[in-house]
């Protein structure tokens, strides 16, 4: 039996009942739902629409089946038709007619909108601490080798050398922004909408202030159409959850490079690469590939959940029962990968000399021989010719800058002296670049402070 059935004259036709139900995924919010009927009962009782008896029955029952329910005693039934029904349902079977008073001054409509926000609450915060676990790798990673010298590049080819301090911190600066957008799609969610009721409000005296303050939400919803009929904050999460994927994807689209024979700058740990079960000699950087792809995964989500919403009219309608499996996806793809890509950064290793050796056989200190020049006096453009035609020589000989004899540069310009070979050093190519937000080891470790300090006062914005 439906508990909405009483107009019904026939029962719902067994696949139709099947293709509606949504208990197989809805009912991970069961925590939100049974603290969010508590709430809504003990306001009913303060407020004089239930009595004292009915509201300390509710109460016990509900704490009684979040207990079970937890523990693992019960499940709900595949027959189900979603979460918030078969949680009122196994209370009344519990408790009598006081189970059928709880939906008093309530719809579905507001209170899934309740149960739904209660869990992006919760999943943003989850979400914060799973990228916080990562930024705390990036800026551990910065700290340890924040003098270790790399290769830098554009267009994938050697351009200036730069530390692995300061490719971490680049990648710390894109999370850095995931978690602000974590922070907008939890304020847009903090927003309590029980009282709405179907879409127009309700007739009976509640306090709906006295449920956001139970429930903890910053404010309650100010108009009861947008109330049941908005997932605007679903959309915030999702898209936050876009462009972290695509940051991570970044990430690990180099360290699958950066793993290979051809770089070989990283050793990814043997707990997460795998195998060939034909070449023994493979090891292959599967959990980075994994992440990469899965961020079309989650792409697909957003497209989803935009396409669901883009013509409904207002207010409910049952379409938006499809937000909720594209969003969970969403928010299970984003934290595993991030996860991952902690625990592939946290025991990965580096070839320095590798890196270094890839830094000084690109000429990345190809600038730094021109900003020699244009600091004797000669015009940069100039000095940019000159060099060029040094990189030229240098190619037509196989040797790199640093290999030149003074009188092999003095043949280009007379401006060279004995101090051009500490000028292209690799480590005073790094030294020389402490201009803020450049690659310079001292520079790199404030920076590195800098950011902790930055994620620190994020996380309590989060947690505030």
């Amino acid at each position: 039996m439906k508990l909405w059935d009483g107009r019904f004259e026939k029962a719902t036709e067994a696949h139709a009942d099947a293709f509606q139900a949504s208990v197989g995924f809805d009912r991970r919010m069961y925590r939100e739902d049974i603290n969010g009927s508590i709430a809504h009962a003990v306001m009913l009782g303060e407020q004089g629409i239930l009595s004292e008896e009915d509201v300390s029955a509710i109460v016990d029952g509900l704490h009684a089946i979040l207990n079970d329910f937890e523990a693992g005693a019960m499940t709900p039934s595949p027959g189900c038709e979603d979460i918030h029904m078969w949680v009122e349902q196994e209370l009344t079977n519990r408790i009598g007619d006081a189970g059928k008073r709880l939906h008093t001054a309530r719809s579905r409509n507001d209170q899934v909108a309740l149960d739904m926000r209660l869990y992006a609450r919760r999943t943003c915060l989850e979400t914060a601490q799973a990228l916080s676990a990562l930024l705390d790798t990036l800026f551990t990673l910065a700290e340890k080798h924040a003098a270790d010298v790399m290769p830098g590049y554009t267009h994938m080819q050697r351009a200036q050398p730069i530390t692995v301090g300061h490719w971490a911190l680049a990648y710390a600066e894109m999370f850095l922004r995931d978690v602000q957008r974590v922070i907008h799609a939890l304020e847009a969610a903090d927003a309590m909408p029980l009282g709405a009721g179907a879409l127009a409000g309700t007739t009976y005296p509640i306090n709906r202030e006295r449920v956001k303050e139970q429930l903890g939400f910053a404010k309650i919803s100010r108009n009861s159409l947008d109330a049941v009929s908005d997932r605007d904050f679903v959309l915030d999460y999702v898209y936050a959850a876009c462009t972290s994927m695509m940051h991570l994807s970044r990430l690990c689209e180099e360290l699958v490079l950066f793993s290979t024979a051809e770089y070989g700058f990283i050793e990814m740990d043997d707990s997460y690469a795998t195998g060939s079960s034909m070449m023994p000699q493979k090891k292959n950087p599967d959990m980075a590939e994994l992440v990469r792809g899965k961020t079309g995964r989650v792409y697909g989500s957003l497209m989803a959940l935009l396409t669901v919403m883009k013509g409904l009219p207002l207010a409910y309608n049952k379409d938006m029962q499809e937000d909720k499996e594209a969003w969970f996806d969403a928010r299970d793809t984003w934290i595993d990968s991030l996860r991952i890509t902690q625990g592939m950064l946290s025991t990965m290793t580096f070839d320095n000399g590798r890196m270094r050796k890839g830094a000084l056989d690109g000429f990345a200190n190809a600038t730094d021989c021109a900003d020699y020049l244009v600091r004797k006096g000669v015009p940069f453009r100039d000095a940019h010719a000159v060099t060029g035609q040094l990189v030229a020589y240098c190619l037509g000989r196989q040797c790199a800058l640093q290999d030149l004899k003074l009188d092999e540069f003095r043949t280009f310009s007379p401006a060279f002296d004995a101090d051009i070979y500490d000028a292209i050093s690799l480590d005073a190519c790094v030294t020389a670049r402490n201009v803020p937000g450049g690659t310079a080891p001292d520079n790199v470790r404030k920076e590195a402070k800098a950011g902790r300090e930055r994620l620190a006062k994020l996380m309590q914005d989060a947690t505030a």
